[in-house]
Formats: C-alpha cells, structure tokens, sequence
C-alpha cells in the first residue's frame, strides 16, 4: 500500500468500504451529483435489530490497498456502486459486460454491488433485478437512496453471518494465518504444528474477528477481542499485527469516548443505540485494559460465548491510555519498512483525538513523527497533498505558523521545477492561505495600528514569492499591487540595497501595468485593497497658508451682525490631528477668495536612500469645487524635513475640507489621506509644585517630555521638602495614579509617601491632592587631609572616603603626605555638585481606562550640592574606661557661613568660615559581632561583595544611630543630619 488516506479517523474502523464508480461515459457533474446523494446515506439503522452500519465511500480507490483487507476490514471494499449510462437496449450487453468486469476488479472481497443505469427505457428497464436499478433520467431518480438503504442492509447480512462464522469456527487448531501482502513470501516453508505458529494464527482472528464486530456496531464485544489479541500476539512477538489490536483498541475506545466523531466534521455521528447505559461516565481516568481469563479461551482460541468478557469490559481506555496505545502502536509499525501508509494514517488518527482532547503539544510531536516517515517515490502530487494535509492537522491543533509553513512549502511543490507544466494559480492560491499564519494581511490599514506584528523577513519572503506568482500566472497588475505592498508596510526591514531592487522592480512592472486606486477582485472572491504611499514621501505636517496682506478680504462692519455664511470661510480638516485630540475639522481664523491662488505647505521626509521623484503631488478636497494644479518634486536621498507648497484654485464659495494628497511615485498612483485612531475620553491633570521653575532640562529627556522643571540650591546634608499638587481640569474622574522616578545621576535622593494621595481617589473635576516629595542630599561628606597638626595616635586618613556612604570598601592607613596651602585647600571644597531626576506622573480614568489608556506627566529635579563640612581625619585615643574611647573628628568648614557641629552628649563646635577644628567625642567601644549574620544558605547563593556591602552597611546605621553627628548654620537656622560611616576597627 503506497497511497495513504490523509482523512482517514479513528471512527473510521467503525465503516465498511462503498466504492461509487462511473462505467462507460458517464457526465462528470452528473456523476458526482448521484455521488453526493449516494454519500448522504452514511449511517443505516438495521431493522429489527438496534444496531447502526456506517459506511465510508470512495470514488476512487487502489486495488492493491484492498489487499490489506484482513489486516484492517475498513481497508476492504465491500461494496460496489457503479453509474453508467445507457441509450438504447443494443448497447446493454456491453454496459453489463463493463460491470461484470469492474466487479472482478474487487471480487475477492466484495459482499454485494449494484448498477445504477440512466437513460435506458423499453423492456430491460422494465425487468426487476435486485442488483440492477434503471431510471430514465439523472433527475427522474427520486428513490436513489432508498435503494443505497438496501443495499447496505444486504451488506450488513453478509458482515454478520462472516462476523458469525469466524467467532464459532469450530475447525480445531486449524485456524488460517492472516497475512499482508508483504509477509505471504516469508510464511513460506514455516511449521505449521508449532505451539508459536499457533498462537499466532489465533491473535490475527481475535484481531479481525474484533474489527468485524467493530464494523457491525458490536462495540463491548469488539473491546473483549481486541483485549485477547493483545495478549496472544504480544505473547509471539507478531509486532505489526499487535500494533493493528492496539490501534484497533484505540479505535474502540474512542468511539466509545466521543461518539460525535474526531473528524472535526459540521455534522456530528449520531451516537451508536447500543453505546451502554453508562455512557456518561466515560471519561475515566483509572480506567485500564481488561484482564482476560485465560479460561475463557477455548483449544483454538476463539470462543463463541463471550458474554463473560463483556461484562468486565466496560472499563475500555481511558482518554490518556488511547494516546499511550497509539504511541506504542505507532512504534511497532516503525519497524516494518512496508507499513509506512498505516504508520502514518496511525499518526493522523492520533493527533484528531487529541485535538479533541486539546493536547495540542502532544499531537504536534505525532505529526513529526509523521514528517519523517519515509514513503518510498511519491507523485508530485501526493506531495502537495501531503503537506496540504499537515499544514491542515497543525491549524487544527492551533500551530498556525507550522501550518503556515508547510501550506507553503506545498505551494512550492506546486511549481516544482519536475513538473512539466507548473500549477501557477494553485501556488499563489495556498501562498494566500499562509498569510494568516504569519500575522500578514494584505490590508495596508492593519500595519498603521501600532507595533509591527510577525517576523518581518519571512512576511518579506512571502509577499516576493506572491508577486514571482502572480507575475507566472500572467497578471502584473496583481505584481504591482504586492510590489507596492511590500514597500509600503516593510520600509522599514529594507536595507537600502533591498530598497533599490524593489523600487526597481515596481518601475519595471508600473512600465507596462500602472497601478491605482481600485480595489483588485481575485476570482475566488478575495479583494485586495488599494495601497497608498503614505511613506513615499513621508509627511510630518500641514498648514494652510493665509493670503497676501493686500488680497485679504475684510469684512463690512455694518454686515459682522449678519449670517456668517455669506463670508464663505473655508473649513479645513488637518491630516496629522493635534496630540491634544482635538476635533478634526478646526475653523480656520482667515478666509481664501474663490477664483485666487490658495496655498497649503506640506513638510515631507524622503526615506530612501536615493533620489525620491513625486510627481502629479496635488491636493485632495471635498465641499466646494476646487482646481487642484499638481506639483511635481525631487527630493534629496534621506532629505530631511523638505517644505512642499501645493496650489489650487477654488471655484465656487462654501466651507472646504482637505481630505488628504494624491501622488505618482514609481508609476503608482495614490490617494494618501491619514488615519488617526480617537481613543475613548480621559482625565487630565495640571501640576504645580512649591519650588521655582527652572530653565534646567535633565539629560537625555527633551523639554517637550516634561511638563516643568523645579531647582533647589541645598548644603550636603541638607534636606527639603517640595509640595506638589495635582489638580484634576478634565472631565473625567482620575481612578489610578502611579510616582516613579527616574534618578539621572547616580544615587537615590527623592523619597514620598503616596497613600494620603491615593485615598483621595476618584479625583473629580476641579478637586485637587497634595503630594509631599522629601530631597535628601548625601554626598561625600570626606576631604583632604593634614589640615592640622598630626597627632602620635591610631589615626587613619578618610581622604577619599564616602563616609556618608555605605558602600565603601577599604581605609588605607594614613600616609606621610606634604602640606596644603590655604588657598588650595579652599578650591578643593568649593566644588558645586549636581543632581537630577524625572518624577513620572502615570494617571487614568473614565472610558480610557476601560479601553487599557493612560496618560503621562513627568516633572524634571535639579539639585545644586553645596558643600557644608568636611571631615579630613578620624581617629582615637583612649579613655579612662577600657569600655570606653575617644573619637577625634578633624572637621573644616568650607562655606562662607559660622556653623555649629553637635553630637549626642557632647559639647556643640563652633566653626568660622574656612576654618577647621578637631572635636572629641566619648563613645562606647562597639561590638559589631552582635549585629545579624547571614544564615548559611544566604551566604552560599549571595555575591561575596554584596554581602561585604551589606555588612559595612549594617555597622555603619549602628554607628550613625549613636554618634547623632549633625551641623547647622547659624545664621540660616538649619539644622541636618551628617551621615558618617566609621570603620570598625577606628572605634574598636
């Protein structure tokens, strides 16, 4: 068998075989118009019995599958139908010598045929055959399926007396060996007494009795075989006829499980009478196959009574067990080299239950296992057919760009290069059909709503193989609809050389086929819209342009009281709207003349990285009568914004709207107006803030990014509050605000609260909140050393150490170092230092926020850092109590101002301007081995120098919190905090 049936389905096995056959000449739509009301006798309920026959036809069906006929029944045909037609009764003899000979075709397995003749009238049509019926006309035929119902009640006595007689053969241990085609050579010369040939004999009639009883609708029986012929064959090792029991197994049980059908069919399978009372009950998921009683077999195997089985075979697969039973039968078929169409159609069977099932993952990796299996020399066009049918099985399952790329590679085989003449029209026809799996539509509207969708150079692929398509199938106008489609939505994935070749090719194609504005209807019904090129050039804005002084009209004062539309003022529409989303059409405050040269300026942008030609650019208007005097331009590669001024004259008086711009670029001709999406209404928000502007912008934000900017001038140190207010001027209610930040420089320095705001919401028209943002400076408080006299101390040099900072890592020891000049040392700390942030604003409300939308406003930061104290050297010395140790602190202030410097329990320091002091303070010696480790799993998985970080920070807050080292200026009575950082090993 080397043709596989790619719709073939679980339920499948359920159906016995019609083959419907014209003999003779026989009309084409005739024939499939009989063969359609053949076909819709699918299913027949038996009379006097409760059972269902469903039948499966074929028009067209290879003998050499039939031979597999024991192997699987529902690969047997059963059933002929043949149409012919018949003139006269001289021509009889021959159409019934044409039938008998199309019968012997599938004599070997046929039940019962039938001859349906039309157009023979006279005495032969008035005989009564059963197996022949004569109608005088295609459509005098009324009870043609009546006659289809009892042809298949025929079929179902033989099924039942064949299903009868394999089930009670009584014959002894002579059981025949069913075989397929290819193993008939290799059973020859086998022992035939053997206890192994045997059992084998008897699993392959447990096997084809179960798929008879399947076939005749006896499904709890067929569950019991199908069980016993597992264990016997599993026993031999007969791996292709137990991969058939398994498969037979899985086919049963999902009959039983979805008795609607896996075809994914619009019409479901009416479920079977004799499904049992339990049928709600079915998915199971312990359920497990049956456990056989070795007793009830009889010598030879088969036993007529299998009512015992029956009962306990209920219980069929459950939904998972089905797809562990194909996998294992797929498995045995992969080991014979001629099974590759039943692996296969077990593949397909397989993934359409578990579609079902919505195991999309699973069913992807049975379809490719599919992929790889090795057919042997397939026809082009079972190859088409082939990937037609995976690109099929993966949309079923959701893997749409799989499907995609398969439903393209069998338009690829369409056009093969081994194919005399190339199927043009069905390439370009499945390369439509791919276009949905890769996110392309072939509507330029739907690439102007946002991000771009899909992977851009496979869209690109794709629309270069439509236009080589359509170009074959002899349409260039299809050509230069794709070609423009393609520069228009993919501008901006094309490199400049890419660029050059398309524009090239369109010119080409535009040459001999311009293209326009009309839609192109293709002949199964698809349009393809128009598409402007709205990037060739770009426009970035438009403005109407007033008269000259001396031609502006002026109106009357004794008429301003009158109706304004005797003025005749022209509206216009602008194509790129305000951001503010303001109304589209705007009144103009000048008036044009009718019959005078009216201006409007366009500024444009050439994309391309060459010279751009536009010709016949003109503009596009709706209202009132207006002559458009076109434009022709070139501009410079990638120009810039290039101003363009369009000209017209309007004829008549009235209210004018400019629609849009029409141009030729490349032989295309396009009508460019411009889209801007109305999302639904929101709040807006004014904010105000309690410090000066600033003409400070932070880097790298523009100034149309921020709503203001506030400046501060601080000492380090120092910290000052900045109210904010935010007041609600729109219409709708604000629900959601949200504060981030964005530091430009390097350390954190804003801190707020935002929960009083927050339990004001909804903010409605009018009202307003208070937000308080704390800016808290902490620089370097360290500075140069040697100052002052050394000491014979422990000293250590803070030179360079942030010891307002928790970050630093390591004192070096005091070095010798040479003296400072005064003068020096003061530009040395006079340095001003800046920071900046973004205070970000994110609000919503009203219909917008239903819809996803927000809006944005952002506040800039600037801070000036000016120095306040320095510390240049710290050191110890001991006290009275060996507890106990003085911190010596050289202190300098380099500000123009007298400052105080205090710390818990000691006495204040008064510094003058420039002038630098040592102080000493008595502290407890600290004990940082009291402070929390890290637990031993921390310490594993953490940094080492995070860890360090974390560690200096801890022992720094344990210092600061005791020390309560702070400065003030006395003068401007500020009082701030100085964060100092000691090492351990000063104060130890």
């Amino acid at each position: 068998m080397s043709v596989p049936d790619y719709m073939q389905c679980a339920e499948d096995h359920q159906t016995v075989l019609v083959v419907v056959q014209p003999v003779g000449i026989v009309p084409e739509d005739q024939f499939f118009k009989i063969y359609k009301r053949i076909a819709s006798v699918s299913q027949v309920s038996i009379r006097d019995s409760q059972r269902l026959l469903y039948i499966r036809y074929r028009h067209h069906y290879l003998p050499e599958n039939n031979e597999w006929g024991d192997f699987q029944t529902h690969r047997k045909v059963v059933g002929l139908i043949a149409i012919t037609t018949c003139g006269s009764a001289k021509e009889w003899p021959q159409t019934a010598e044409r039938f008998h000979g199309q019968k012997e075709v599938y004599s070997a397995t046929l039940y019962d045929s039938r001859l349906l003749v039309f157009g023979l009238q006279g005495e032969i049509a008035e005989q009564q055959r059963t197996d022949v019926a004569f109608y005088p006309s295609f459509e005098d035929c009324s009870d043609v399926e009546k006659r289809v119902e009892d042809f298949v009640e025929s079929i179902f006595i033989v099924l039942e007396s064949k299903r009868l007689d394999r089930a009670t053969d009584k014959s002894g241990d002579k059981i025949p060996l069913l075989c397929v085609p290819f193993e008939k050579k290799d059973f020859v010369g086998l022992d035939t007494d053997s206890r192994h040939y045997k059992k084998r004999c008897q699993g392959r009639m447990r096997k084809h009795v179960g798929d008879l009883c399947l076939q005749a609708s006896m499904l709890q029986d067929a569950l019991v075989h199908y069980h016993m012929a597992v264990e016997l064959l599993r026993g031999v090792n007969d791996f292709l006829w137990l991969g058939a029991a398994l498969e037979g197994l899985c086919s049963a049980s999902v009959i039983f499980h979805y008795p609607g059908g896996t075809a994914g069919k619009t019409a479901g399978r009416k479920p079977s009478i004799s499904q049992p009372a339990d049928a709600g009950k079915r998915h199971r998921p312990g359920a497990q196959e049956v456990l056989i009683d070795p007793g009830a077999l009889t010598a030879n195997g088969i036993s007529a009574d299998t009512s015992t089985e029956i009962g306990r075979a209920k219980n069929c697969l459950s939904p998972e067990d089905i797809i562990e039973k194909y996998k294992e039968a797929i498995s045995y078929y992969g080991k014979y080299k001629n099974a590759g169409v039943i692996e296969l159609e077990a593949c397909v069977k397989a993934v359409r239950v578990l579609a079902i099932q919505k195991r999309a993952r699973e069913a992807s990796e049975f379809l490719q296992n599919a992929v790889y299996i090795n057919l042997g020399q397939l026809s082009e066009e079972e190859k088409i057919q082939r990937y037609s049918i995976l690109s099929e099985l993966y949309e079923l399952i959701g893997f749409h760009r799989k499907s995609a790329f398969f439903k393209r590679v069998a338009a690829m085989q369409c056009v093969a290069p081994t194919i005399p003449e190339p199927g043009w029209r069905a390439c370009y026809k499945l390369l439509l059909e791919t276009l949905p799996g890769y996110s392309l539509s072939l509507d330029p509207k739907d690439f102007s709503k946002g991000t771009h969708r899909g992977w851009a150079a496979v869209q690109m692929r794709l629309l270069h193989e439509l236009v080589y398509a359509s170009r074959r199938m002899g349409n260039p106008g299809l050509s230069v609809r794709h070609l423009s489609f393609l520069l228009q939505t993919m501008l901006d994935f094309l490199s400049d050389q890419e660029k050059k070749e398309v524009t090239q090719s369109l010119e080409n194609y535009t040459s001999k086929c311009p293209g326009g504005m009309e839609v192109i209807t293709l002949p199964d019904g698809l349009k393809l819209p128009p598409v402007p090129f709205t990037k060739l050039p770009i426009v970035r804005s438009v403005k109407l342009l007033n008269l000259p002084v001396s031609l502006r009209p002026h109106k009357v004062k004794g008429l301003l009281g009158q109706n304004m539309a005797t003025a005749s003022p022209f509206i216009y529409s602008p194509i790129i709207m305000h951001n503010r989303g303001e109304e589209r059409c705007k009144k103009i405050d000048f008036q044009w003349v009718q019959g005078d040269v009216c201006e409007v300026q366009l500024m444009v942008y050439n994309p391309m990285p060459y010279e751009l030609r536009v010709e016949n650019m003109g503009l596009l208007t709706s209202g009132v009568e207006f002559e458009s005097l076109p434009a022709a331009l070139s501009l410079p590669a990638e120009s810039g914004l290039y101003p363009v001024t369009l000209v017209g004259v309007p004829r008549t008086a009235g209210n004018i709207t400019v629609n849009g711009y029409h141009t030729s670029v490349f032989g295309v001709t396009s009508d460019c107006g411009c889209l801007v999406e109305v999302v639904p209404s929101l709040p807006r928000l004014q904010l105000s803030t309690s410090l000066p502007r600033s003409a400070h912008t932070p880097q790298p934000m523009s100034k149309e990014e921020l709503s203001s900017t506030v400046s501060v001038q601080l000492f380090n140190g120092e910290t000052q509050q900045l109210t904010i207010t935010l007041e609600n001027i729109g219409s709708e209610d604000i629900e959601t605000l949200e504060l981030t930040s964005k530091i430009v420089s390097t350390k954190e320095f804003l801190s707020w609260e935002l929960d009083e705001p927050l339990s004001h919401l909804p903010l409605k028209h009018g009202q307003a909140v208070t937000l308080t943002v704390n800016i808290k400076v902490k620089l370097d408080f360290s500075g140069q050393e040697n100052l002052l006299q050394d000491l014979n101390d422990d000293g250590i040099s803070v030179t360079g150490l942030p010891i307002s900072s928790p970050l630093r890592q390591v004192l070096k020891p005091r070095p010798e170092t040479k003296p400072v000049s005064s003068e020096s040392g003061k530009a040395e700390y006079s340095h001003i230092k800046t920071l900046e942030a973004v205070l970000n604003f994110k609000y919503s409300g009203g219909a917008g926020k239903v819809e996803g939308y927000y809006r944005e406003l952002s506040l800039g930061v600037h801070v000036d850092v000016e120095p306040s104290v320095f510390f240049t050297r710290v050191s110890t010395l001991p006290a009275t109590s060996t507890r106990q140790c003085h911190l010596l602190l050289d202190i300098f202030n380099p500000t123009e101002h007298e400052l105080t410097v205090s710390a818990k329990n000691n006495q204040d320091l008064v510094l003058h301007a420039s002038e630098c002091q040592r102080m000493a303070i008595q502290v407890d010696k600290f004990d940082f081995e009291s402070l929390p480790q890290p637990d031993q799993e921390t310490t594993r998985f953490t940094n080492p120098k995070q860890l360090e970080e974390e560690r200096q920070h801890a022992q720094g807050c344990q210092i600061n919190s005791k020390l309560g080292i702070c400065w003030s200026i006395i003068s401007f009575q500020w009082l701030q905090v100085c964060w100092s950082y000691i090492r351990q090993s000063s104060l130890s």
